[in-house]
């Protein structure tokens, strides 16, 4: 009789892409990145283009203009800064799939609810999330997920990155005196803002940190 051929496992892990850990090592230093923005901010509104090259955040977009930051810097560096943190997130989410999205829990402060929620809409009205939330990381990681077509994500990335900066440089210009002013403080007692940011990023490191060892 002729040998019979071994069954394949059942539950065989598919392989990685060859990018996942490149991917994996990029977005690390990204958070780095956003991690020395949370720290050095009020250091760095006199260099606004440094910061939004570190990181994106509304809060800095809109610092940013207060400290008079280039046309080409704003759209730029912060549409680039934007659209590289989502794409890589995106990757990841192809890469690993579910196991990607335990990490947002366990070490980047998402909560399970929220992740389930997007998780059970997100094929629905990935046509909203994505442009609306083009600065989330755990969206990002869900269209990868999901499998997201990247031409959709890329137009529908660009959509909801332009909304988004064209939205917050009219709120700036609606409020140009009080967001003057506001820099103006916080240059003024930059020092006592960039000690403070430290010990903030420290501790929201170390709870994170702390409750994804436990889980």
């Amino acid at each position: 009789m002729p040998e019979a051929s071994p069954t394949p496992p059942i539950d065989a892990a598919p392989a990685r892409p060859w990018w996942g850990p490149l991917a994996l090592a990029i977005f690390v230093g990204l958070v780095v990145c956003t991690n020395i923005a949370a720290a050095s901010w009020a250091k760095l509104l006199d260099q606004p283009e440094q910061l939004l090259a570190l990181s994106s955040r509304n809060r800095y977009l809109v610092l940013a203009l207060g400290a008079d930051v280039s046309t080409a810097g704003y759209w730029l560096i912060g549409g680039t800064r934007i659209a590289f943190a989502f794409l890589v997130c995106h990757m990841i989410g192809r890469a690993y799939a579910d196991t990607a999205l335990t990490w947002f829990v366990k070490y980047l402060g998402v909560t399970q609810d929220s992740l389930d929620q997007f998780n059970r809409i997100f094929s629905r009205v990935e046509w909203v999330l994505i442009p609306f939330f083009a600065g989330s990381n755990l969206v990002a990681a869900l269209s990868g997920v999901h499998r997201t077509p990247i031409v959709r994500v890329v137009a529908l990335l660009a959509v909801g990155i332009v909304a988004r900066l064209a939205l917050i440089r009219w709120l700036a210009s609606v409020f140009p005196s009080e967001l003057e002013s506001l820099v103006d403080w916080l240059n003024r007692y930059s020092w006592w803002f960039f000690g403070l940011s430290i010990v903030v990023v420290v501790l929201f490191n170390v709870r994170n940190f702390r409750r994804g060892s436990t889980r």
